[in-house]
């Protein structure tokens, strides 16, 4: 922490305290406004908070903003500390005007277009037409995405009330490069009247490029001009500024775009007079290797002396790009954007993490990765497996040769040399391949990794003498891990838990959630040290209560102790000494069913009270921002929490938790800003689900599952545009076509959508879901009557999808399955070569779904990356054996030459007999689940895996 410029208080003197909202971490620098003269902006530019002591009167006198802040009509005005959030170049360039500096207005330094937040202010939306236009059109804008422009301009045409239709057709090519847009925001905004035409051809567009790359880059160039094929890199990402320089430093983010190849980005960093001749040789050499990525070296090298650098350039995010390969990529984005600190690229299956030393050498100023993986359903501890293999890999010549290959090991290892970098957050959330980590790493995501062992994970803290955070939910975290965190880092004596050599005074964050095998005891040593840790998942760790207890940190604002045996003592204990938490989490947790604490609980805090009291307690200390309640929760719990939940943004009730139908009626009241509402088993009706649809605009995320009640359609009448995940899940059987039809339009803007136990649709609700939410990335349908009677074409039409979850969604297709199977013989379907041969009459998905779903639904490709597409596929009887010998033996075919999956999960039924209903056929057929298969692939092989459990 700096120090500028102190002086001494007053009673006029106010600190205000001003932070960067994107910074993952915050460094502060204190500064006193009797020397603003004497600044150096630049220096002071580049921290992430800035506390600055002023005079409140100035502050009152100069601006309307702190009139109303400060004068009295907010809470804020009698604190001595005002925390804000503004951009913190314009808050100092204010600041300087205000107390009479000289500051420089230029369009270097003004506040850019880029930045979208514009896009929340009214005033935007008066902006005229003309000179939005001429902003888009301008060659030197910048924007971190087309999608941000795009989204900021809707806004403003759904605002006017007159309509400019030659504008609006007009909008691709000229203004919005749309063929740049993400596929499912593409996709999603076909719904929207004045964009439809637009959105139309920017899906085609980006379905053409997605699929055959490299011709359809060819066609790109008979077009003649490319810009708008080109990502927006100006001369404003070329070069810092050198006053202003923290205004302008730049990000690139093409995530969620498929269309995106090797030979699209060198498009955009390639000088324009050199570009045309250099792709037309890359390309004639990608099409002779079916794909852009097996350009040989020589061909990247000539087009590397000629790449333009944007130095301004810090972030990167490709994530979800499965056309790109990320090993090819590297040296041009080494190449074009030097000063890059920020890399992400989630969901890139086949690069792999050994190769980490050669991508930090790469970029010598990283220090933020993102490798994310989906996480692996087969976590040890949640599944029991029946059998696993790996499927062998098929050779194929023409795949290039990767000389940066190496073996994967199945847990963390210090053998080789440690990566030399700079790098400080490191996610590998989700990774089977994961040999290395970086030494200076002070994060450090290792969630879902389930190869990597509790000696490994140890080892990382011991080499890591930053380290402060420390996320290993659903891993082999344990003991070891535990006691390397209480270690110290120097040869310092124990003899102080709190000597600040002790790794765990470091800690700001632990998240163990899901991992078993932890001693209550040394879990308690660890709690008893962290003095300033932030944020503290628990989850599914029982005996919890005496680590909690002996845990006096005060800095505390995210814990969750969900599905374990905490109770009300160690709670209060934790609550009454963290102020500042904002996000609780006690779902699962039976113990907080007592009405009172019991006498050793008394004993436990020091203190005699109810339960109510500790909700009680909860609302008088803190502010919550998210909170999941379960056992034990009630109306009056609500009540008791009043003052600590006006800015609640997300609330879940679970098993146990019951607020009753004056308590949903008083939630939008207590908690308007929610955008997060989540309920199980919960007492609804109509007038419930009415009075929460028309009272909380900003909803994003609505659950209702396995909920109770007398409730229809009329309940979703209201409008919801900002609603973007819906699940209804048993509690909407009255649902029919016409009534999908009228949610559909009520919630245009939905990307994920859960129906379960609807069983009055039928085949044409495909129609209408595919046309009413075409920019869907998932879908899950459960017992939804004959919805896929007559296969699942219209589905295809959700270009968007990356999860798709089909189960016992028509009964007729096992009887006609079985009696194909006895009649073409059991050899046949078990063991054939293809499948498709197999003649499929009648009703129901048909046996190559998976096939299908893949091509069509998941973007089918001739490249060699993966992107974040599952499939689920569930059914009765004998077509799952079918499922697994077909995708077994084409496996390779499927994961590794054309398609985008990931994970490919089938469960196999066994027809339960029902002795109670003897007069009712289909009773004593009811399914049952027996098993899953999960074919699953980690970035390395292809594994097929039977378990006995019912997996998501």
């Amino acid at each position: 922490m700096a120090s500028v410029g102190h002086e001494q208080d007053s009673d006029d003197t106010v600190t205000i305290i001003c932070t960067d909202d994107k910074a993952d971490e915050f460094d502060e620098i204190e500064l006193s406004i009797s020397s603003i003269s004497s600044w150096d902006v630049p220096s002071i530019l580049s921290h992430t908070l800035l506390k600055i002591k002023v005079n409140s009167n100035k502050l009152i006198e100069e601006s309307s903003y702190f009139r109303g802040l400060l004068s009295g009509s907010f809470s804020e005005s009698g604190l001595d500390s005002i925390p804000i959030h503004w951009n913190l170049e314009s808050f100092v360039s204010v600041l300087m005007v205000i107390f009479g500096c000289p500051v420089e207005i230029s369009s270097d330094n003004f506040i850019p277009l880029y930045e979208m937040w514009a896009s929340s202010f009214n005033s935007f939306n008066d902006l005229p037409g003309e000179l939005l236009c001429s902003c888009i059109k301008h060659p030197d804008l910048t924007v971190d995405s087309e999608r941000h422009l795009c989204n900021a301009t809707l806004v403003w045409l759904t605002a006017k009330t007159t309509k400019s239709e030659g504008w609006i057709d007009n909008i691709d090519h000229e203004k919005i490069r749309t063929t740049l847009l993400p596929l499912w925001f593409a996709a999603g905004t076909r719904r929207c009247r004045l964009f439809s035409k637009v959105a139309g051809r920017a899906t085609a567009a980006i379905l053409s490029l997605a699929k055959q790359p490299s011709l359809s880059l060819i066609g790109i160039f008979r077009e003649g001009d490319m810009n708008h094929n080109r990502i927006r890199l100006t001369k404003y990402t070329q070069s810092f500024v050198k006053y202003f320089a923290h205004a302008i430093l730049q990000k690139v983010d093409l995530s969620g775009c498929p269309q995106i190849t090797l030979g699209l980005f060198l498009l955009s960093v390639l000088p324009s007079c050199g570009a045309d001749s250099m792709l037309r040789k890359i390309i004639k050499k990608s099409s002779i290797n079916h794909a852009i990525i097996g350009v040989d070296s020589s061909q990247i090298s000539l087009a590397l002396g000629q790449i333009l650098t944007f130095e301004a350039v810090q972030e990167v995010d490709i994530s979800n790009c499965p056309s790109l390969s990320l090993d090819s990529i590297v040296d041009c984005l080494c190449k074009s954007f030097p000063s890059l600190r920020t890399l992400r690229a989630a969901y890139f299956l086949n690069f792999r993490t050994t190769k980490l030393c050669w991508l930090v050498q790469k970029f010598p100023l990283l220090t933020n990765v993102d490798l994310t993986l989906d996480i692996n359903p087969l976590i040890p501890s949640k599944v029991s497996v029946i059998s696993s293999s790996p499927i062998p890999k098929a050779q194929r010549s023409t795949t290039p040769v990767d000389i940066h290959s190496c073996h994967s090991v199945a847990s963390l290892s210090y053998t080789l040399k440690p990566l030399p970098s700079y790098i400080t957050k490191l996610t590998l959330e989700g990774r089977t391949d994961i040999s290395e980590v970086c030494t200076s790493l002070n994060y450090v995501n290792l969630k879902g990794c389930i190869s990597v062992t509790d000696r490994g994970i140890s080892a990382m803290i011991l080499k890591c003498k930053n380290l402060q955070s420390v996320l290993a939910c659903d891993t082999s975290f344990g003991n070891s891990s535990i006691l390397a965190l209480c270690s110290g880092n120097s040869s310092a004596t124990q003899g102080s838990k709190k000597n600040s050599q002790l790794n765990v005074y470091k800690l700001l964050d632990l998240h163990i959630s899901g991992c078993y095998g932890i001693d209550g005891v040394i879990l308690s040593e660890l709690l008893s040290g962290a003095d300033y840790l932030r944020s503290l998942c628990l989850r599914e760790i029982q005996f919890i209560d005496n680590a909690l207890c002996s845990f006096s940190g005060s800095s505390l604002k995210i814990l969750d102790v969900s599905d374990t045996k905490v109770s009300c003592a160690a709670l209060y204990h934790v609550i009454c000494r963290n102020p500042d938490l904002k996000c609780l989490k006690t779902r699962g947790c039976t113990n907080l069913l007592q009405l009172e604490m019991e006498s050793e609980e008394r004993k436990l805090c020091n203190a005699s009270f109810t339960k109510e009291e500790l909700y009680s307690q909860l609302g008088k200390s803190c502010k919550l921002e998210e909170i999941e309640f379960g056992w034990g929760f009630s109306l009056l719990s609500l009540e008791a929490l009043k003052p600590a939940i006006r800015t609640l943004r997300t609330i879940q009730i679970g098993v146990g938790g019951s607020l009753g139908h004056n308590g949903l009626k008083l939630l939008p009241v207590l908690c308007p800003l929610l955008e997060t509402l989540i309920l199980y088993f919960q007492v609804i009706s109509d007038s419930v689900i009415a009075n929460i649809t028309k009272t909380l605009p900003h909803l994003q995320f609505l659950a209702l599952c396995y909920c109770l009640g007398d409730i229809s359609s009329l309940g979703f009448s209201s409008r919801l545009p900002n609603l973007r995940n819906l699940k209804l899940e048993r509690v909407a059987p009255w649902m029919t076509n016409g009534d999908l039809a009228t949610l559909a339009g009520n919630c245009a803007n939905l990307v994920e959508l859960s129906l379960i136990g609807c069983t009055l649709l039928n085949s044409e609700s495909q129609d209408i879901i595919s046309s009413g939410w075409p920019g869907l990335t998932c879908l899950r349908l459960e017992e939804c009557g004959e919805i896929t009677a007559n296969g699942v074409g219209s589905l295809s039409d959700c270009h968007a999808l990356e999860d798709l979850i089909l189960r016992h969604t028509v009964s007729d297709v096992f009887a006609f399955l079985l009696q194909a199977s006895k009649s073409m013989g059991e050899s046949l379907i078990f063991y054939s070569c293809d499948l498709y041969s197999i003649p499929i009459e009648g009703s129901g998905i048909p046996r190559n779904f998976i096939i299908y779903a893949a091509s069509k639904v998941s973007l089918a490709t001739n490249c060699q990356c993966f992107g974040k597409y599952h499939l689920t596929y569930v059914m009765q009887g004998r077509v799952i054996l079918t499922f697994q010998v077909y995708v077994g033996k084409y496996s390779l075919h499927i994961f590794a030459d054309r398609y985008f999956l990931s994970i490919v999960k089938i469960a196999r039924c066994k027809l339960q007999k029902c002795t109670l209903d003897f007069g009712d056929v289909e009773a004593r057929r009811t399914p049952v689940h027996k098993e899953t298969l999960v074919l699953y692939w980690n970035s390395e092989k292809l594994v097929r895996t039977v378990v006995k459990e019912r997996l998501y």
